[in-house]
């Protein structure tokens, strides 16, 4: 009887947070002034960040992608006979964290677990959504227990699916060539360096996915590598090497394939719809290298199995 009493007071939920982008041309200014903290950019850099979505088709898909995520994680969720809601926040634009957090406080959740569609830990970043969902429960009276989920990035299930992107990759885009003549990159966004002085672990979680994947994948040492990629545009300066620059480095030693595996990434959004497969393919062909990169999780069933794993350890 007791088990019976919980299970009517206790309402569990997940909110499931990314970054957010734009719907519009025209809301693109509002979203870049919400990133730079209430600071409007220029008129160059807002054309520069328009231009970019017009190259991608004029609109990121990752709204949709999370929005689809969080539904797919539901009807996972009910399959298992599992009480438990699933909600979406973006950290930059609507449906905004605390609209969300609006939803879900009158739904009368009780228990909610956050997690941020990024593997790997930072301060700066999955930390910030973290803040996000505090502030909101403490709007809301604090009556929501709050669970959060640091970091995933040696999930058992998220290497497990990572390897087989990884290898589907090379038997679709590198059919006719050596595997050992593949170099694999591992990405991951940039974040400003002064994150070491804390000693955030972000560098290194991305660096123990890429390690363990290299050893999933029985890479050489010399046909694997780091880079970090989609660097803000500021003064001061951001963890490296940058992509563009590896790419560079590469050519110099001699290789000509390169597989791009973006694990610091789920869905498909600007930095990686332009940022790999515009502004690094064409730096690649201007080399003579061929770049291609594996596919994202985005809302496919390998990712819901990934969250659902992720989910029931919390």
């Amino acid at each position: 009887m007791q088990d019976r009493k919980d299970n009517l007071e206790n309402k569990k939920a997940v909110i499931l947070m990314a970054y957010g982008s734009p719907d519009r041309d025209e809301d693109v200014e509002s979203y870049y002034t919400h990133i730079r903290g209430g600071r409007k950019p220029t008129q160059e850099e807002l054309e520069n960040l328009k231009t970019r979505y017009k190259m991608i088709g004029g609109q990121s898909p990752l709204l949709r992608v999370t929005n689809s995520t969080a539904k797919k994680l539901q009807e996972r969720l009910n399959e298992r006979k599992e009480s438990i809601q699933v909600y979406a926040g973006m950290k930059h634009w609507h449906p905004f964290i605390a609209e969300t957090f609006e939803e879900i406080s009158k739904d009368g959740i009780t228990q909610l677990t956050a997690v941020a569609l990024a593997p790997h830990y930072s301060k700066m970043s999955i930390g910030s959504y973290q803040d996000a969902v505090k502030k909101a429960n403490e709007e809301h009276g604090n009556k929501i227990t709050l669970k959060f989920v640091d970091n995933w990035h040696l999930d058992p299930v998220f290497i497990e699916k990572w390897k087989e992107r990884i290898n589907e990759a090379c038997e679709k885009k590198f059919s006719n060539i050596d595997r050992k003549d593949i170099f694999f990159l591992f990405t991951a966004h940039s974040l400003p360096e002064r994150i070491q002085s804390w000693n955030d672990p972000y560098k290194n979680q991305l660096l123990e996915t890429a390690k363990k994947l290299t050893s999933e994948l029985k890479l050489e040492q010399k046909q694997q590598g780091f880079a970090f990629q989609s660097a803000g545009h500021t003064s001061e300066p951001w963890l490296g090497p940058d992509i563009l620059e590896k790419i560079k480095e590469l050519d110099a030693g001699g290789w000509k394939n390169i597989l791009v595996a973006p694990i610091g990434f789920v869905s498909d959004h600007l930095e990686i719809l332009f940022d790999i497969d515009v502004e690094a393919k064409e730096l690649a062909k201007s080399l003579g290298i061929v770049l291609e990169r594996t596919d994202s999780f985005n809302d496919t069933d390998d990712f819901i199995d990934v969250l659902e794993s992720v989910v029931s350890q919390t």
